[in-house]
């Protein structure tokens, strides 16, 4: 983890704010590519995760964008009322669980309200590179949508590949998923970021998609963690056993048991808590991994997973 000094704060949109961070000292960053997100450790004690908006090719700075949600968990309600310019915070480096693949001869990017974060880094990278490419993008209303004006502003070629949708207003519409990728290419990658029925909608739509051409990332998980407990995990490193009680996930029993392990989102969607499994069955409740990992039952989310066995053997 690092200290970083917040140098600007910017407004975007209705309830959304970007946060230029900066090494307090101006020095280079741990360089990062598109798609990647870092967690913020707030003064408050949370940890949020929030995508890079900027262009990778940056070295001195990081770009967050943060929706104040009206059913947020106490996180953005934080950044909107407490962060200030001037303000030093703990970040965590750059991770990248939602990577561009550069060399796709097309790329299609469908984002759903502050989904546009990490696809707005993907489109600089693409217009760097001068690769094909495509958005969709839906937002309640035009005044609830973040970067507007930089869309707008690029090279008017561009402009006919930009649809963008507002729900609310009088022409506004849900958008056709399923026609959006019936009418890509065989060799173009897809990239969906939004709300879950979003998500949902869109994994149904691209079924038939080989699953090296499509990208998802998820900002909530769909369920509830595992808290039911009745079981215990044993840390083969530590050489420790720990009972999950019943009302806590593993990571609420590991951490009761001053077991330091690293955590962001506890819901299963950054990656930052997975832990290797050597013995044992999970009950996987993650976003993070896909159905070939989970059913390997190599690693697990522990901040929201459970245990389908009597006893997990954890490599922790």
């Amino acid at each position: 983890m690092i200290q970083v000094r917040i140098k600007r704060i910017s407004f975007e949109a209705e309830t959304i704010n970007s946060y230029e961070l900066v090494a307090p000292a101006g020095d280079e960053l741990v360089p990062f590519t598109a798609g990647s997100h870092i967690d913020l450790h707030l003064p408050n004690g949370m940890i949020r995760s929030y995508s890079l908006v900027n262009d990778q090719c940056e070295k001195t700075r990081y770009v967050v964008a943060v929706n104040k949600d009206a059913a947020s968990r106490g996180g953005s309600s934080f950044v909107h009322e407490n962060l200030r310019a001037g303000d030093v915070i703990t970040i965590s480096y750059p991770r990248n669980n939602f990577a561009l693949q550069e060399n796709a001869a097309h790329s299609v990017l469908i984002a759903g309200g502050i989904g546009i974060t990490p696809l707005i880094s993907m489109i600089r990278r693409l217009e760097a590179l001068g690769r094909s490419w495509e958005l969709f993008y839906a937002a309640r209303t035009r005044v609830a949508a973040a970067f507007l004006d930089e869309l707008h502003a690029l090279r008017c070629d561009v402009h006919p590949h930009l649809h963008l949708n507002f729900d609310q207003e009088p022409s506004g519409r849900m958008l056709d998923l399923s026609a959006i990728v019936k009418s890509a290419s065989p060799d173009a990658h897809l990239y969906c970021c939004g709300p879950v029925p979003m998500l949902e909608a869109f994994e149904t739509a691209t079924q038939g998609r080989p699953a090296e051409q499509v990208h998802v990332e998820y900002f909530k998980a769909k369920e509830k963690p595992a808290a039911e407990g009745g079981f215990e995990v044993r840390l083969a490193r530590s050489n420790r056993t720990i009972a999950v009680e019943a009302g806590k996930t593993i990571l609420n029993a590991l951490l009761d048991a001053g077991i330091a392990v690293n955590y962001a989102c506890t819901e299963g969607v950054c990656g930052t808590c997975e832990t290797r499994v050597i013995e044992g069955i999970p009950d996987h409740r993650d976003l993070f991994l896909g159905k070939e990992e989970h059913a390997a039952n190599n690693t697990m989310m522990i901040c929201c997973s459970g245990s389908k066995s009597s006893t997990l053997v954890l490599d922790l």
